[in-house]
């Protein structure tokens, strides 16, 4: 254990910082009106995953500042504490923890990998905290503990197995991922749906690569070799921080083009993007939620609040920005529909509530604590942005269970209704929060 890391946390003091800290987790007590609402920004700014989440905790101290501005939240400023879990697993256990017990946040927005989540999942469990978790993910939970803004498979993966198959005619498919929890579960879940669809074994080809991998050139040679059997080949890759720029230098390289192996993301977006050169890249795709490039009222605002926040106008917003902005409001509103920020009347008071998303649309919390997204396919521009070719009409309810595996199949998360995150629909036994 790294328990010297927690010298690694700082406190932002965004507008007014008070003396004391904010309520305890589950304690209902009220706390003296000049104390702040303390908010624990969870992400990591260095290591492999920084390059995606240091543009994660600014996006939160803008939304900090912003609520600031207005007032704050019951009468009281919000300060933001930020800890570097440094993309080290077990450090986002001690800081998590710290986050709660130390500082007694009020709220965590954190984590951008499943395998940071599920690091983080048993402190958020034992200490009653609640923590908003932006990033799409593997599905196969839903914790009493968090809300996941992000998406589920049948918000991003699935749709994109759809369009490929429907749209571009795909017959053959390489699962590409880096080696950790959201890639291996949401392959497994991939492959059950695409031998569901008729596909054979030999015809779906499944690779991973540790974290932080850079020499691409034998995977992207063996993907070519793979894709020259005669049938329409594509990669899904669920390639994950700062591999995300060799892999796709190396497709530039090698001329892998979008007409000859279209490459879709889940998790390659315009921050990644904004310091390459596009040209050779331009077709491929990604399957989000948001793209910057979608063009709504809401969302020139939000992109001109995020450049001035950043005091840069090149600055780029993309999908786990618009599920932290989402989530924020998400939770200001149950804290004001509460009178409180106790975890557990803010929980009670979640379910059902909505707030716009940046779309054009309304994100909705569900009952299984996942929220309603629409889903946008995109081809990556020479300029690094993405024009939408493809899109749901309106918005999908993120499903925490798969359908398409056996084991999860009949399972559902419900905390209205049943109090259970893993409730089976057939056998009516809620199975407990061991999740695999």
């Amino acid at each position: 254990m790294k328990l010297m890391h927690a010298c690694l946390i700082v406190c932002v003091c965004v507008v007014g910082c008070g003396g004391g800290g904010g309520e305890a987790i589950g304690d209902a007590d009220p706390m003296p009106a000049q104390d702040t609402i303390k908010v624990g920004v969870l992400h990591s700014l260095s290591g492999s995953m920084a390059i995606s989440e240091t543009t994660l905790k600014d996006t939160i101290l803008m939304m900090v500042e912003e609520q600031n501005k207005k007032g704050g939240l019951l009468g009281r400023q919000l300060e933001a504490v930020v800890v570097d879990p440094a993309s080290d697993w077990p450090l986002f256990a001690e800081m998590a923890r710290s986050l709660l017990e130390s500082e007694r946040v009020d709220v965590v927005f954190g984590c951008w990998t499943s395998v940071s989540r599920k690091s983080v999942l048993p402190v958020f469990e034992e200490l009653n905290g609640l923590l908003f978790y932006p990033v799409q993910y593997e599905g196969e939970e839903s914790s009493k503990n968090v809300i996941y803004t992000g998406a589920a498979p049948n918000q991003q993966a699935i749709p994109a197995i759809d369009y490929l198959m429907n749209e571009v005619g795909i017959e053959r498919w390489v699962l590409e991922g880096t080696d950790y929890v959201y890639p291996r579960t949401t392959n497994r879940i991939l492959e059950a749906y695409l031998k569901q669809k008729g596909v054979a074994e030999e015809d779906i080809s499944i690779n991973y690569t540790p974290f932080g991998h850079s020499d691409w050139q034998t995977r992207v040679s063996a993907i070519r070799r793979f894709g020259s059997a005669g049938k329409a080949t594509a990669v899904v890759s669920t390639i994950n921080g700062d591999a995300n720029v060799p892999f796709y230098l190396e497709l530039a390289n090698q001329e892998v083009s979008a007409e000859d192996i279209p490459v879709i993301a889940f998790s390659v977006g315009e921050e990644e993007l904004s310091g390459l050169d596009t040209t050779p890249l331009v077709g491929h795709l990604a399957a989000w939620n948001y793209f910057q490039s979608i063009s709504s009222p809401i969302n020139s605002e939000f992109i001109s609040t995020w450049q001035e926040f950043v005091n840069d106008t090149d600055r780029t917003t993309n999908d786990p920005m618009e599920a932290h902005f989402i989530g924020f409001n998400l939770w200001v509103q149950a804290v004001e529909k509460a009178g409180t920020t106790d975890v557990d009347a803010v929980l009670d008071a979640l379910p059902g509530t909505e707030t716009p998303n940046l779309t054009g649309g309304v994100a909705r919390v569900l009952a299984n604590h996942h929220i309603t997204k629409p889903v946008y396919i995109g081809e990556v521009r020479a300029n690094g942005q993405f024009d939408v070719v493809w899109q749901t009409d309106g918005t999908v309810e993120g499903d925490a269970w798969s359908d398409h595996l056996p084991v999860s199949e009949d399972t559902i998360g419900d905390w209205v209704t049943r109090n259970c995150g893993n409730y089976n629909t057939q056998t009516e036994v809620c199975s407990g929060t061991a999740y695999q």
